[in-house]
């Protein structure tokens, strides 16, 4: 097997292991110990997986007369990866004082060395693959590293803010317009030379049937419309386990919204602030969205759908539908403002396989009881932002940069 240098992969690994130290930063030690509910991780644990993601999938299989970090961290950190062993429970993460923040950091500095180490003596297909890999499932906890961390601070009813700059009032957005797609024999899935993720696998033809699309997202004014004409007092507008929840208190508004003297307010990682109606409403479970494109006589688009407008977009064809398409009228924020939710269950595409052993129990064991979003949010690192990258989380989700685009 031939081996190469690779200095651009040693490099990119620096970039994104340093990044993700820098999302700690602002943060002090009992922050990065804190967990603020059972989806959400401490920042200390963020730092220690993703490190225990090259150990065990890297290390442990390559590195001449390998010795763990610590033996106690297999299990400590491990996520979900049954085959590797025990794990430490999710809704317990919280309870591990330690190791301590310097300790996950020493633990860093250790497995980085060793890692460029080992790709200073050249790099296989197969090892470049898994960095990649490794350096991807990092970026998705940096967005998590975020989302997490914001629902913590929320928490604190001093409301402290995670970053110190003010953030800017959003720019009024043009008024909402349909954009007509014919559909046809669509081909959805990754087709790029890149990294792409195996639940985006395998590229294949699927039928979409004429539809329309909204041009850009829903503002916080515009649901705000829906709650203050009672949105959630209706349940014909709700699917059942939603309306549950809205019966049992569960869910009154978007997470981080709440009502002051003054008006409503809502929780940024800037801190508390006057809700900002121009912005994209965030925060909404599958179930909020699904009941506010029912009382705008909508409904959430389908994963295919989403899909296919994007590339159409990309090709100019989104605007081409819209009579004030010479004005800038077409599809809009179709990524980084808020993951969008779908219509669709979060399964494999026909021809998909796991990846043999467990780094195949990465994506695959997750395609049940999830709905896909589409798009990328304002907490997303760069490069994964693209058509065919399928997000998915639980229907009631609402700590994620999750928002809603209607569909007719």
């Amino acid at each position: 097997m031939n081996m190469l240098r690779d200095d651009s992969l040693q490099r990119r690994f620096g970039q994104v292991r340093a990044r993700s130290l820098q999302l700690a930063a602002p943060l002090s030690d009992e922050d990065c110990c804190a967990q603020s509910m059972p989806d959400a991780s401490p920042i200390k644990w963020h730092l220690a997986h993703t490190t225990w993601f090259f150990e065990t999938f890297i290390l442990e299989p390559r590195e001449d007369n390998f010795a763990p970090f610590h033996m106690a961290f297999r299990v400590l950190f491990n996520s979900y990866y049954n085959g590797v062993g025990a794990k430490h429970p999710r809704a317990r993460r919280g309870l591990l004082t330690r190791p301590s923040l310097d300790d996950v950091k020493a633990y860093r500095q250790d497995v980085d060395r060793r890692l460029l180490a080992l790709l200073g003596k050249g790099v296989d297909d197969a090892l470049a693959g898994l960095v990649e890999l490794g350096l991807q499932h990092e970026q998705q906890h940096q967005e998590l590293m975020l989302t997490d961390v914001k629902h913590l601070l929320s928490c604190n009813p001093l409301y402290p803010a995670y970053a110190d700059d003010a953030l800017p009032d959003a720019i009024e957005p043009p008024a909402l317009a349909w954009l007509d797609f014919e559909g046809g024999l669509a081909e959805i899935g990754y087709n790029g030379r890149g990294f792409c993720f195996d639940n985006e696998l395998p590229r294949h033809r699927t039928y979409v049937a004429p539809f329309a699309l909204a041009s850009r997202l829903v503002t916080n004014g515009e649901y705000l419309a829906f709650i203050e004409a009672g949105g959630y007092r209706d349940p014909a507008l709700w699917l059942a386990e939603g309306w549950d929840r809205v019966c049992a208190g569960e869910i009154t508004a978007p997470l981080y919204w709440f009502e002051m003297d003054d008006g409503w307010h809502e929780f940024t990682l800037h801190g508390a602030r006057a809700l900002d109606l121009q912005r994209p409403v965030t925060h909404v479970s599958l179930y909020e969205a699904d009941a506010y494109a029912r009382w705008c006589n909508a409904r959430l688009p389908t994963e295919a759908e989403w899909e296919f407008a994007a590339r159409q977009a990309s090709l100019g064809g989104a605007a081409a539908h819209h009579p004030d398409a010479a004005n800038g009228h077409g599809l809009q924020q179709m990524f980084g403002a808020c993951w969008q939710w779908t219509s669709s269950s979060y399964a494999p595409y026909p021809g998909y396989a796991p990846a043999p052993g467990a780094i195949g129990e990465y994506n695959g064991k997750f395609m049940v009881n999830q709905y896909v979003l589409r798009g990328s949010s304002c907490a997303t690192p760069e490069g994964h932002a693209r058509a065919s990258y399928r997000n998915f989380f639980p229907t009631g989700a609402r700590w994620q940069f999750s928002g809603i685009r209607l569909a007719r």
